[in-house]
């Protein structure tokens, strides 16, 4: 079964740009599309759909500052990730990886890890792996293709993406106009926008593989009724990209195989990323799983160079939601093609606006379950630190996940053999949140004023606080003024400015205003003294009112609350200052004062 959660319910998340929400519905404006998959002549657009014909950024490999990141980050992405390769708690999470991580043009990051087959079977009745001979075990490499099981429909998605383009594929019509034997047991009124966000009301899965032929496979999906009336909840599904797969096919005609070499893997040079590798890949391919009942819903033994999916596998191997294979390089240079806006070097496989649509949030009436066209949006679950309004990216059940931030130019390739040697060893989503947790820090944040300023950390399930000293406020006119940047999981991890003073020592929300510094629009009130979830990655100008402390002697303090398991990238403080009237109480950037700072979690941060 594909997906990481395949039935399970697990949320995903949110964005908007070229899409308006009108009281949940969406209002798409006119997008002027063009042919892809082109070669970019003189009067082509460039990446960002500017016109000038330049070529498309393509990716190199570099050191860290090159890429604008952090080393000491990304040495511990790398340690965390090896640390999973131990038991994570009762069986390692993969028996290896292969792990990519970079910024603009550049890979900062590729190193692998483990193993790419360890073990021949799996005993039950043990619950251990039995593992091949030292000799025959195969180490991980750079190159190492793996099984991408559901990274496979973001592929299925592009290929959709590109016939919209071309006006072969509408958006919103029904499913049922390209293939009319969909449109029985109530699905008649299905949209491709619908199978691309999830918002069918199919299944989460059925076991189509039981069927004895592709003819009877196909006749069972379109005898599936859906289980929710269509567009009326959000659940993800395998048989939502199949259906996909059947329509690009329908209107193509080809097969989906050859659609994705001739529409994406030839033109931007993927050369080992494919459907069904040849034997002579075997080698290089990652092991998965010992697929044998109960667990497994086929008994094929260890599963070695052929797809793992049992839907995918009854397709042939050739399925839209599941049967891709690639290797890390490879989905690098898809990420970098997306962040560039469609484009590679001098070849384009979408506009700029397709892109766009890809990354913008369809699913307003379903908080948490963001989806653009075939990315998930803003999941911390697996995206972690990484994830915002704006970040997309996709997982699949063999271990791997991609991750795409354009807020910083930056994106994450994480390819484990998590079922190897079987799925139950297993579960949740703790190296891909390390690892991206480890590539945000990597990110440096530049100090509102000077040269550092405080950071709050990004530990999570724990509360950290920033405490001045007591200060006398003489007059009715206290104020606190700072710059403050803020990135948190929404909701779940809270900032709060608090107040105490001698007469009351219970800390209490102080209110305040925040103004993006760069917009210098109209401040925001915070009227319960918090924020929290994305602030735009642009420091804000805060101030408080503090009159209403006059002839006290006040602490103020900030609280920075976190939830498990996940975090965001944190809060910084820069420029604290407290004025009375006329005169400046504290002022950080005296040293005398920054001395009196009681912090607790919190630590003075030149990045």
């Amino acid at each position: 079964m594909s997906g990481d959660a395949a039935g399970g319910g697990i949320s995903r998340r949110r964005l908007g740009g070229g899409v308006l929400a009108l009281g949940g519905a969406l209002a798409l404006a006119p997008i002027p599309f063009a042919d892809a998959a082109t070669v970019m002549g003189a009067g082509s657009a460039g990446p960002a759909g500017s016109g000038s014909g330049r070529p498309a950024p393509t990716l190199r490999r570099g050191s860290p500052a090159r890429a604008g990141l952090l080393p000491g980050p990304l040495e511990r992405l790398v340690a965390d990730a090896e640390a999973f390769l131990a038991p994570s708690p009762a069986h390692p999470w993969y028996a290896g990886a292969v792990l990519l991580a970079g910024r603009g043009s550049t890979v900062a990051l590729h190193r692998p890890i483990g193993k790419a087959v360890r073990y021949s079977a799996y005993d039950e009745a043990t619950d251990t792996g039995v593992e091949f001979p030292a000799d025959r075990q195969i180490a991980m490499a750079e190159d190492t293709v793996f099984d991408l099981a559901s990274v496979s429909k973001l592929f299925t998605s592009i290929l959709a993406v590109q016939q919209i383009e071309r006006g072969s594929l509408a958006l919103e019509e029904r499913v049922a106009s390209y293939l009319p034997d969909f449109g029985g047991a109530g699905k008649q009124d299905v949209t491709v926008r619908q199978l691309l966000t999830h918002t069918s009301g199919f299944a989460a899965w059925i076991p189509l593989y039981k069927e004895p032929t592709r003819e009877a496979m196909v006749r069972r999906l379109w005898d599936e009724a859906p289980t929710s009336p269509p567009g009326g909840v959000y659940r993800y599904s395998d048989l939502n990209l199949i259906s996909l797969q059947l329509v690009l096919e329908k209107i193509t005609g080809r097969a989906l195989d050859v659609l994705l070499r001739e529409e994406i893997t030839a033109p931007l040079g993927l050369h080992r990323t494919r459907f069904t590798p040849p034997p002579s890949w075997r080698p290089k391919i990652a092991a998965t799983e010992d697929m044998r009942q109960p667990w497994s819903g086929l008994d094929r033994g260890l599963v070695w160079g052929e797809v793992h999916d049992e839907n995918a596998y009854g397709f042939g191997g050739v399925a839209g939601h599941a049967g891709v294979f690639s290797r890390a390089w490879d989905l690098a240079v898809l990420g970098r093609t997306l962040l560039s806006g469609g484009a590679y070097g001098r070849v384009r496989i979408l506009r700029p606006e397709s892109v766009e649509l890809m990354f913008t949030d369809f699913n307003t009436d379903f908080p948490g379950d963001a989806h653009g066209l075939g990315f998930e949006l803003y999941q911390h679950w697996y995206m972690g630190a990484m994830a915002t309004p704006r970040t997309a990216g996709h997982t699949g059940f063999t271990g791997t996940s991609l991750v795409l931030d354009p807020t910083t130019d930056s994106f994450l390739v994480v390819l484990g053999n998590s079922v190897h040697p079987v799925r139950g060893w297993r579960s949740g989503s703790a190296p891909r949140v390390a690892a991206a947790d480890h590539l945000a820090r990597a990110v440096p944040v530049s100090a509102g004023r000077g040269r550092s300023a405080w950071f709050s950390g990004m530990a999570a399930g724990s509360t950290a606080t920033l405490t001045l000293p007591p200060l006398r406020l003489a007059t009715g006119e206290g104020r606190l003024r700072c710059s403050l940047w803020w990135d948190t999981e929404p909701e779940t991890d809270i900032l709060v400015l608090e107040a105490s003073d001698e007469a009351d020592p219970v800390w209490l929300p102080v209110p305040f205003t925040t103004t993006s510094t760069p917009s210098g629009e109209a401040g925001t009130p915070h009227p319960a003294g918090s924020v929290s979830g994305w602030s735009g990655r642009v420091w804000h100008r805060l101030h408080a009112d503090l009159a209403d402390r006059r002839g006290r002697r006040v602490r103020l303090r900030w609280r920075y609350a976190t939830g498990a398991p996940y975090v965001g990238r944190g809060v910084y403080v820069d420029a604290l200052r407290v004025e009375d009237g006329d005169r400046t109480v504290f002022d950080d950037s005296r040293h005398g004062d920054a001395a009196r700072v009681e912090a607790a979690g919190w630590s003075v941060s030149a990045d």
